[in-house]
């Protein structure tokens, strides 16, 4: 069956599922496989569960005669060309954003600033990766006036293969910096692998970039596009410009377009940083025509919920967790803003950084003395990596083992530092502090 064939199926049932345990009635199943997995071996459980069709790679599990089957080469390649089919048959204004760090608060940040005034499409979660991407293109449809996908990688060449399914027309790399990078070799290959995006828009027509101008790795592959630019230094250079004023202990900050008036806006989100991934929003909203009223309504109402940059108010403390991924950039960044913190009882635990392969005892080391100069009342530090490190702080092994001491030492009146990958597990803790 080719995609043309396919898409008429599509079209007739719009709603796709990868998982046999999630079938709504009429959808089409995409037998997907993985390490530990074959899909094809559900084909049948997810037709008896209400699927119309199921996509398969497998012969041998065709029943003689049975049309619900619909045999391909390779179901993911299948499932990525449909939706670039259908990306292409709708024609919707894509904005594609990656980066090391922030690109789902950014995608959630400028979603939220479109929404205001067009019907606007964004990827859910994190589901930005080979099968993310399509199956969030395939969620599109006519009703939509515009689409933010995001797009991670963490090894070379796949942004390259998520733009040449997503085609977007805009884009915006929030930043570059030391993450994955078992996978990426370097940072060097951060760098080209993000860069696969302002690859692709050079070669679309009418394409342009968001481009956070204070970053130096950005600008100097931001070369041969268009691009909006935005920072808070060199205004003279910048059509979106922005100041921080102060976290206490939210982010509150000021911006204006092209020298205009100046806007002042406060957020619901922890962190100097955070600047960047705001004025990426205000940039996308000032190209599309949003208010400025209504830009600054959004970024307002924006309330994170996903393990980033939250603040948290317990009976007995207040935390400030960001559990869901951890890099030394956005560690140095995370540590760097809770030390400018008013606080006389500040405690940090913090949980290994992964997949930093070569980098990973330097960077942990790195994160280390950066406490020693901090000099909070409390450190605790869990996972092999940060017990390799030269320090006297406390180290646990695991999650459970601070979860025990816990117990024993219960935190009051401590303003708490929560960070580390979501592999430590450390978002188990705040139910306990």
């Amino acid at each position: 069956m080719d995609i043309a064939q396919l898409y008429q199926h599509f079209l007739a049932h719009p709603v796709i599922t990868t998982d046999s345990r999630q079938c709504p009635s009429g959808s089409i199943f995409f037998a997907l496989k993985g390490d530990r997995f074959d899909g094809n071996r559900y084909a049948s459980k997810a037709l008896e569960s209400g699927c119309a069709y199921a996509v398969v790679d497998d012969a041998d599990i065709v029943p003689p005669g049975d049309t619900r089957y619909l045999l391909c080469d390779d179901v993911l390649t299948t499932l990525q060309q449909l939706a670039r089919h259908h990306r292409r048959q709708l024609g919707t204004t894509i904005i594609g954003i990656t980066g090391t760090n922030g690109k789902t608060t950014t995608k959630e940040l400028v979603a939220a600033v479109l929404t205001r005034k067009y019907r606007t499409l964004f990827t859910e979660g994190n589901l930005n990766n080979h099968i993310g991407v399509p199956c969030t293109l395939l969620r599109l449809s006519k009703e939509h006036d515009m689409a933010v996908v995001e797009m991670g990688a963490n090894h070379p060449g796949e942004i390259h293969t998520l733009v040449n399914i997503a085609e977007p027309d805009y884009g915006i790399i929030t930043n570059v910096g030391l993450a994955h990078i078992e996978g990426f070799g370097s940072l060097e290959g951060v760098v080209r692998t993000k860069g696969e995006l302002y690859d692709f828009l050079r070669t679309r027509q009418g394409s342009k970039i968001f481009l956070h101008q204070d970053n130096p790795r950005l600008t100097a592959i931001a070369t041969g596009i268009t691009a909006v630019r935005y920072g808070v230094d060199n205004a003279e250079s910048l059509d979106i410009e922005g100041r921080s004023e102060g976290c206490h202990p939210y982010l509150s900050f000021s911006w204006r377009a092209a020298g205009g008036a100046w806007h002042h806006v406060e957020t619901q989100l922890i962190g100097d940083y955070n600047i960047a991934n705001m004025l990426a929003a205000v940039a996308v909203g000032c190209e599309f025509g949003v208010s400025a009223d209504d830009i600054c309504a959004a970024l307002e109402a924006y309330t994170p919920t996903n393990n980033r940059s939250q603040l948290l108010r317990t009976a007995d403390n207040t935390l400030i967790v960001d559990t869901y991924n951890a890099n030394l950039t956005s560690m140095t960044a995370a540590l760097d803003n809770f030390d400018r913190l008013e606080g006389d009882h500040k405690w940090v635990i913090l949980g290994d950084m992964k997949e930093l392969g070569d980098a990973s005892a330097e960077a942990h080391q790195q994160v280390v003395d950066r406490l020693k100069a901090m000099a909070p009342e409390q450190v605790w530090l869990v996972g092999s990596e940060f017990g390799k490190a030269q320090h006297d702080f406390r180290t646990f092994d695991i999650v459970d083992d601070v979860k025990a001491a816990l117990q024993q030492q219960p935190p009051k009146g401590k303003l708490i530092l929560v960070k580390g990958s979501n592999s430590m597990r450390l978002f188990e803790l705040p139910p306990m502090l």
